[in-house]
C-alpha cells in the first residue's frame, strides 16, 4: 500500500459506490490522458526531429506531412494540433477525476501531486492506474470482509 490511512482518515461504506465510480472516472481518463501523451510525444518527434506536421484533407491529398510554416497555404485539418489540444483537456479532466478519487478516498494531497504527475510522464498514467485500481479495490474488499452488518 502507498499510503496507510489513520483511523481518522478512514472512509466510511456508505461512500463505496462514490468511490468505485470515481475509480471508474479516474481509470477512463488515466488511459485517454496516457494515450495521447504518446501522441504529444510522438508529434514532438515528428515536430522537432523531422520538422513535420500532420494535416488532413488538406490539398497534398487525404493525410501529408508538412512543414509547419506551410500548413496554412496547404488548408486541411492539422492534426498534429489537434493532438496536443485534446492533450490538454484530457489532462484537466484526468486532474479532476484525480482529486475527486483521492478526496473520496481521504489520501493526502500529496498523493494527489503523485497521481497528477502520469498525466505528464510518459506511460506513468498507465502504471499508476495500475497500482492505485488494485490498491482501491483491494482496500474496498479488505473493508467489506471485516465490516459487521447492522443488527436487523
Amino acid at each position: 500500500m502507498l499510503v496507510p490511512w489513520s483511523p481518522l482518515r478512514v472512509p466510511p461504506t456508505r461512500d463505496f459506490p462514490t468511490i468505485r465510480r470515481s475509480l471508474l472516472f479516474y481509470k477512463v481518463f488515466a488511459y485517454a490522458t496516457g494515450t495521447f501523451l504518446l501522441l504529444v510525444c510522438a508529434e514532438v518527434l515528428l515536430r522537432y526531429v523531422f520538422g513535420s506536421e500532420i494535416v488532413v484533407g488538406g490539398a497534398l491529398g487525404p493525410v501529408a506531412l508538412v512543414q509547419p510554416e506551410q500548413v496554412r497555404a496547404v488548408g486541411g485539418f492539422n492534426l498534429s494540433l489537434a493532438v496536443l489540444i485534446a492533450h490538454g483537456y484530457l489532462f484537466i479532466a484526468y486532474l479532476i477525476s484525480d482529486f475527486v478519487l483521492i478526496t473520496v478516498m481521504r489520501y493526502p494531497i500529496t498523493r494527489f501531486i503523485l497521481i497528477a504527475a502520469g498525466g505528464v510522464v510518459p506511460l506513468l498514467s498507465f502504471i499508476m492506474e495500475g497500482r492505485v485500481k488494485r490498491e482501491v479495490r483491494s482496500y474496498l474488499a479488505q473493508r467489506e470482509r471485516t465490516a459487521t452488518p447492522f443488527p436487523a
